[in-house]
């Protein structure tokens, strides 16, 4: 018995070690979240999700909807969402999914034209954003037949009634299939749209842009800016929040923090926090340039 015991163990072993890279790959990529949708040489949704980096992909961006307007998904060199062109992404969508990768819809952007500006606006975009994306029914829904996993808020502008689409689209949350939120404000605190929307408590997961603001950005010559301001938004904001960078220098014109740095100095202080989520990158295809997330995989 004692024998059969110690061969069971030997073989437990084994399989054990055989699992575990798995295991730790897919651990290593948990936190990092990227942007997907603004350059035609990032690849596809199934490569991006295929390379194990991520495990959020945000989908940007639908740049057009309020004040009466049809709204309309952006996804620059990739498909025309005018011809159908977009139906494809689908496809993408559902590989990722498979993968247990999570997939956002992005609204906003830095350039568009949208806005709420009434309660009336807000629910017809959330009705829209139901219908076309997540779990509604549509026939035109820009996509394809793929559900999305909830929508990302990446408001740099437009009216003070994101709160009513926050709280209409989670209302839409089931035990069987959850719509999660996230957002990307700006570091100065509190945002200038999205504060009374992050203030709902609704909000699955905040990456915070510590970057184009060199008031609350990482500079290792002055570190305590950003201190001061991962801490006040760690205190403020019930979700999990997550340092959001651009990927490169080429994306930003300030914030851009080496690889070194994260790992050695920014990291070992956020993770103090519980409400810790991971790293955010803008965008792909400058991940894809400077191979930043391969760099910190295992660290975040």
């Amino acid at each position: 018995m004692a024998a059969l015991f110690s061969k069971f163990c030997s073989q437990a072993a084994i399989v054990f070690l055989l699992v575990l890279p798995s295991l730790v790959s897919k651990s290593d990529a948990e936190s990092i979240v990227v942007y997907w949708g603004q350059n035609g040489g990032e690849g596809t949704l199934t490569e991006t999700c295929n390379t194990g980096r991520y495990r959020i992909v945000n989908i940007g961006f639908l740049s057009k909807f309020g004040r009466g307007q049809t709204p309309e998904i952006n996804l620059a060199g990739h498909c025309n969402p005018k011809s159908n062109g977009c139906h494809r992404a689908s496809i993408g969508i559902k590989n990722c999914q498979r993968k247990g990768i999570k997939v956002l819809l992005s609204i906003g952007g830095g350039l568009g034209s949208y806005g709420l500006f009434s309660e009336n606006d807000a629910k017809n975009v959330a009705n829209y954003i139901w219908n076309n994306f997540l779990g509604g029914r549509s026939n035109s829904r820009p996509l394809g037949d793929a559900i999305l996993d909830g929508v990302d808020f990446d408001i740099e502008k437009g009216g003070p009634h994101y709160v009513t689409l926050a709280r209409m689209l989670a209302a839409h949350s089931t035990r069987g299939r959850k719509v999660y939120l996230s957002a990307a404000p700006q570091c100065p605190f509190p945002d200038q749209h999205l504060n009374a929307a992050l203030s709902t408590g609704l909000f699955d997961y905040v990456w915070v842009q510590f970057y184009n603001n060199p008031q609350c950005e990482f500079s290792s010559r002055n570190p305590n800016a950003f201190k001061r301001s991962w801490n006040r938004w760690t205190s403020s904001i019930r979700a999990k929040i997550f340092v959001g960078l651009p990927a490169s220098r080429a994306v930003a014109g300030s914030g851009f923090v080496p690889a070194n740095e994260l790992i050695n100095e920014v990291l070992p202080f956020v993770k103090r926090s519980p409400k810790y989520g991971g790293v955010m990158f803008y965008e792909k295809f400058n991940d894809d340039k400077s191979g930043y997330s391969p760099k910190i995989r295992g660290r975040v």
